[in-house]
């Protein structure tokens, strides 16, 4: 049986920067607490090894104990205004590792909301990057996860800008702008929308060769936190080309009959999922498979 990884699958470069940074922090400062807001990624696994290391995962709630030797870092997903708002008044060390596509999106999102423009941003309204993305337009912007609530939910009177949270599916999203852009036409007039397609292309740029490796493998075991947006969004879209697909968060869930017969099976996952999770999951099941 041929086991293959997705060459193409693992994290991200905002991830792989924030976990470089998180991991820096940790090793030059051996006598602080290290604490970070809210889980580092959707990956349970990660998320230990970290723990392990000495990282803490805390909430806005717990900001009021930190001691004097407590640094506190911000995940990849940013955060709204209000965060950094109590941060600084508490006096708390800070390392922001907000991821710099993350920056920018929430300065875009800013920057036309000062101006009056509805912001409409495609996205799961409770998401981190949402959050931090709807504190930036004081709450007062549109989330939308499907064309059906852009068209009950959109003022197609006034100026727009039309953005995405940065893990969401292209196609959908373009199904959105093109409807979206029909409506401005009927209603007032194309010119008053603004598109920023503002999905990561890293995310973006697998879908067609995610499609070409869930097609050329039997059986394809997709690795990814059960919370991950990301994980779910990819899971789809090899779903779409593969039927036999089976999304596990961790080795422990496989099980021998998935592979009774089968001559190639796929490992592949989130921009969440760590490379050691993926080589974990191939090495048991060639250990399932003696």
């Amino acid at each position: 049986m041929k086991i293959e990884i997705d060459e193409n699958a693992g994290f991200c470069w905002g991830v792989v920067r924030t976990i470089e940074k998180v991991e820096d922090v940790l090793d030059s400062n051996p006598n602080s607490k290290i604490s970070i807001l809210g889980e580092i990624i959707h990956n349970p696994q990660e998320i230990k090894r970290l723990a392990d290391k000495g990282l803490r995962t805390v909430s806005l709630d717990d900001l009021p104990k930190f001691g004097e030797n407590e640094i506190l870092i911000i995940r990849a997903h940013g955060e709204p205004p209000s965060t950094y708002k109590i941060i600084d008044e508490l006096k708390i060390q800070l390392i922001d590792a907000t991821c710099p596509l993350v920056q920018n999106l929430q300065k875009l999102a800013h920057k036309y909301y000062e101006t009056g423009t509805q912001v409409v941003i495609f996205g799961k309204r409770e998401h981190p990057e949402v959050i931090g993305l709807r504190g930036v337009c004081d709450d007062k912007c549109v989330v939308i996860k499907s064309a059906t609530a852009a068209l009950e939910m959109v003022d197609f009177t006034r100026k727009t800008l039309f953005i995405s949270q940065t893990t969401m599916d292209g196609k959908t999203f373009d199904e959105i702008e093109k409807n979206l852009i029909e409506k401005f036409k009927m209603h007032s007039s194309t010119d008053l929308l603004s598109v920023n397609k503002s999905i990561c292309r890293f995310v973006s740029g697998r879908e067609e060769n995610l499609r070409k490796f869930a097609r050329e493998n039997q059986v394809i075991v997709f690795v990814a936190g059960k919370n991950s947006s990301n994980g779910k969004s990819l899971c789809n879209i090899c779903l779409s080309e593969n039927s036999n697909i089976h999304f596990i968060e961790t080795a422990d869930e496989l099980e021998k009959n998935w592979f009774d017969g089968v001559e190639s099976v796929g490992i592949t996952g989130a921009t969440s999922t760590p490379e050691w999770c993926l080589n974990e999951v191939k090495e048991r099941i060639l250990h399932l498979n003696k």
